[in-house]
């Protein structure tokens, strides 16, 4: 080419560059605002996605609340709770006139016994007995069975239907006693003191949530109901397109799977908070070791969740990274290649080779390192509510996997450059990258 026909094709190189600017430009901004809307709206996906899970799957509804049978604050305040309203209602000078002349007697050996003020005697031996119906089986079969028949109730609570044993009031989400107050009732009857038959059913609250905020509560569980999982659908098709839209699509990648990783340990971080300010807030009366066990408990599934898609998120925002042809990642790769080749090399040394199906795997290794990814998201997303051991798990799997495709892989390692098991390949030039 001539002198001029150099300058005029940089000229026009030039003329390109400076139209295509505002392009990029607009395309890089639009994708900076898709992963900061990525970064906010995950948390309200993993929500979504419980609270979707919670009204869905009774049987997770019951693994989430019937741990709380075994809690001693939860049995201490459900027995005080039984005992306290039992004891109201025993008026014990009427009670004593309306016995038979021969239960008297009874009665008053039984109250005798313990050595105390008749009313101090009888007041402690209905908590004694409350106490009793709560730790036993009885009342493990109890809980479990009524939160399974109850979950229909709760969803109709939550979503502002009401009604049923679990109830939605102004500020606080209950369940009654009365089943319980009616086994203690029955074990002071067996004990002796036949006077409690005497007494009505008694209906008696033991929250389970208590909050000024409920109705508020209300209406967002309601939307994250209506939304479900999709909006995790959606996060993930706005970081889809931000990659897309992004000049350096793996760094793009890289940055919403980091964004992913950050928006679910804001979520966590909020839990700790949310949980410190409702513990904080509690009204008199309502035993805090109990709310917070209640707490706990509906929240542990999603914990998990935000453990699981933090453990994805990086696991993902690092694989991106050690793609690329940064220079740590190049020094990682290498470190890891070098590895494998030490490993082939003993192997060879003994006489192991992988004959024909090394020569397969040459030819189609990045159809294989594929294969093995997918079904690596397959496995993840098949896997019902998997936990951040199980996400671990799966990411080692994977990789183990691409391991023994490069051990097997005849040919030594060359160049470290930008590895398949990673993002796809970038389709940028390498000053894009």
């Amino acid at each position: 080419m001539t002198h001029d026909q150099d300058a005029e094709l940089a000229r026009l190189r030039a003329q390109v560059a400076e139209l295509s600017r505002p392009r990029r430009t607009v395309r890089s901004a639009c994708a900076a605002v898709l992963l900061a809307l990525v970064l906010v709206l995950t948390p309200l996906a993993v929500v979504a996605a419980w609270t979707a899970s919670l009204l869905g799957d009774t049987d997770r509804y019951v693994a989430t609340m019937s741990p709380l049978v075994e809690d001693k604050a939860v049995q201490a305040a459900v027995g005080t709770r039984a005992g306290h309203a039992l004891t109201e209602h025993l008026d014990l000078n009427a009670l004593l006139q309306q016995a038979a002349p021969e239960d008297r007697p009874l009665l008053a050996r039984a109250l005798g016994r313990l050595g105390t003020p008749i009313e101090g005697a009888l007041a402690s031996l209905v908590q004694r007995e409350a106490t009793a119906v709560v730790a036993s089986s009885w009342f493990h079969t109890f809980w479990t069975d009524a939160n399974r028949r109850a979950h229909t109730t709760m969803v109709k609570a939550l979503t502002g239907e009401g009604g049923g044993a679990v109830k939605l009031t102004d500020d606080a989400v209950t369940l009654d006693l009365a089943p319980v107050i009616d086994q203690v009732k029955q074990r002071l009857v067996d004990r002796g003191v036949t006077i409690a038959a005497k007494i009505p059913e008694i209906h008696t609250d033991f929250t389970l949530l208590e909050s000024h905020d409920v109705k508020r509560v209300e209406t967002g569980f309601r939307l994250l109901q209506i939304l479900g999982n999709w909006l995790a659908v959606i996060v993930v098709l706005l970081a889809a397109l931000a990659v897309w839209l992004a000049r350096r699509r793996r760094r793009a990648l890289t940055a919403a799977a980091f964004a992913v990783a950050a928006g679910a340990l804001v979520l966590g971080l909020l839990l700790v908070l949310a949980r410190a300010f409702y513990l904080d807030k509690l009204p008199a009366g309502v035993s805090p070791d109990a709310a917070a066990a209640v707490f706990d408990q509906l929240t542990r599934f999603l914990r998990t969740a935000v453990r699981s898609v933090a453990v994805l998120g990086i696991a993902v925002g690092l694989g991106a990274w050690l793609s690329g042809p940064g220079r740590r990642a190049a020094q990682v790769r290498r470190l890891w290649s070098a590895g494998i080749d030490a490993t082939r090399g003993a192997a060879q040394d003994i006489g192991l080779r992988p004959g024909p199906v090394g020569t397969f795997v040459h030819r189609r290794k990045r159809w294989l390192v594929w294969a093995v990814l997918a079904a690596g998201g397959l496995a993840l997303a098949l896997w019902s509510y998997p936990t951040g051991w199980v996400v671990v798990g799966l990411v080692l799997a994977v990789l183990f996997a691409v391991s023994v495709i490069e051990f097997l892989d005849p040919r030594p390692a060359g160049p470290p450059g930008p590895h398949p098991a990673g993002a796809a390949e970038d389709r940028n030039p390498p000053e894009d990258r």
